[in-house]
């Protein structure tokens, strides 16, 4: 059994998608919202997971990381906010870089660097391997400078989830990193073979791509720099939809996925569906304008004039194709919103709590009892846990591997000490 704690847990995604796998035990969640009093998020954690494991509802920074000193713990996961990944030098100079006071990540950094896990498995919104804007790649390689330097190999990939037969098109960069001692980062993770992207790496094998290359843009290879303050002042690269980080060199190139059958609206649409979720005229009018296609004429703060468009969304929803990416905003009045044509009264409507929910493979009211707009936003934060098992299946492969491979060692050296007595 691979025993883990969950960081930013949410309502609970990473560990439902992991548990569904019958070989992950999440012994520790922490959630905490921030300035705010209610914690809906962490409520509904708490009490579907109630007598599992530790629940803490507390400001990660104030996590003492030697709580963790006695837990075994095999494997830390989390889905983080994007936020200033810049660092400093300490104040001392003498202990090295530090990060910016307050952005989680460097609490991932913080607590790895106590419980040394061998795996780490983290999600992100995929525009950060391209921020900050005007310096391309530059947040995304001092991530994976900071792995390499606590020593970890890294693979990642960027995986639309209605491409794997899920029910939601939600594209998210997920990043797993290894300790450099586990047999699967000596034996398969390669640098500058396309093959083991393709093939034997972490993520090929549950979302399988298409070996050939079908991609318009070129791979790479290049060596992180050494000094991650150099990172941070000048370094700027391109990062493709997949990669492998080892040793600080890294190789990305762009994989086309082997699609699979998307489940659709149509198949997560609830009946007998209550009126207060239906529209009516004025914010079918309001609907229509948002999300129709714009082109306007606007005012710089400088004064200079500019043409500001927007391309058209599809209006109603299409039952008949996947979801489209939920944000916390889902279930009010706003472009990105769902709105379907309910089957049964043939009348326009939000998607309900419910059935956002399923769209991203939780238990049906999985979040009842808090209000309508926690529950959308809650649904909008989460992860899709179909994409989560299936991540936890293939880590149950590997580690099984290298405790096969560690007993094999441990046998083989038993072996030669009784040879030599």
């Amino acid at each position: 059994m691979i025993r883990a704690i969950e960081l930013f847990a949410g309502v609970g995604g990473f560990r439902i998608g992991l548990e569904r796998t019958n070989r992950v035990e999440i012994v520790w969640g922490n959630q905490w919202e921030p300035s705010k009093k209610s914690q809906h998020a962490f409520l509904c954690y708490s009490v579907h997971f109630s007598g599992k494991g530790t629940h803490s509802n507390e400001d990660i920074n104030k996590v003492d990381e030697r709580v963790f000193r006695d837990m075994a713990i095999d494997l830390i996961v989390g889905g983080f906010p994007c936020q200033d990944y810049s660092v400093a030098r300490t104040l001392s100079g003498e202990s090295g870089i530090q990060g910016r006071k307050g952005v989680l990540f460097w609490e991932i950094i913080r607590l790895a660097k106590a419980i040394k896990p061998k795996y780490m498995i983290f999600e992100n919104v995929d525009r950060l391997l391209k921020s900050p804007a005007k310096q391309r790649g530059r947040d995304f390689s001092i991530i994976l400078a900071s792995f390499r330097d606590l020593g970890y190999s890294v693979e990642w990939r960027v995986i639309n989830a209605a491409e794997y037969g899920q029910a939601q098109r939600r594209r998210r960069i997920f990043l797993i990193a290894f300790r450099n001692d586990i047999h699967f980062v000596k034996e398969k993770l390669g640098i500058g073979e396309s093959q083991t992207l393709r093939k034997a790496g972490f993520f090929a094998p549950i979302f399988p791509v298409h070996v050939e290359a079908q991609v318009k843009h070129s791979s790479d290879t290049f060596k992180l720099p050494e000094n991650i303050l150099d990172i941070q002042s000048e370094f700027s690269v391109k990062y493709l939809n997949s990669g492998i980080m080892k040793e600080g060199v890294v190789y990305t190139e762009e994989l086309v996925p082997i699609i699979e059958k998307p489940q659709v609206l149509r198949e997560i649409i609830q009946t007998n569906v209550e009126e207060k979720y239906f529209l009516i005229e004025s914010e079918i009018q309001r609907f229509k304008y948002l999300k129709g296609s714009k082109r306007i004429e606007r005012v710089s703060k400088i004064g200079h004039k500019y043409i500001y468009t927007e391309g058209k969304v599809t209006f109603p929803d299409d039952l008949d194709k996947p979801g489209r990416t939920m944000l916390t905003s889902e279930g009010s009045i706003n472009r990105s919103s769902h709105v379907v044509l309910d089957p049964d009264k043939n009348r326009l409507r939000f998607l309900t709590p419910v059935e956002c929910e399923r769209l991203n493979g939780f238990p049906d009211n999985w979040t009842a009892g808090m209000p309508d707009r926690m529950r959308y936003f809650c649904m909008g934060n989460a992860l899709v846990t179909g994409i989560i098992k299936r991540i936890g299946q293939r880590l149950n492969e590997i580690d099984q591997i290298d405790l096969d491979w560690v007993n094999i060692k441990q046998t083989c050296s038993t072996l030669h000490d009784l040879r030599g007595s």
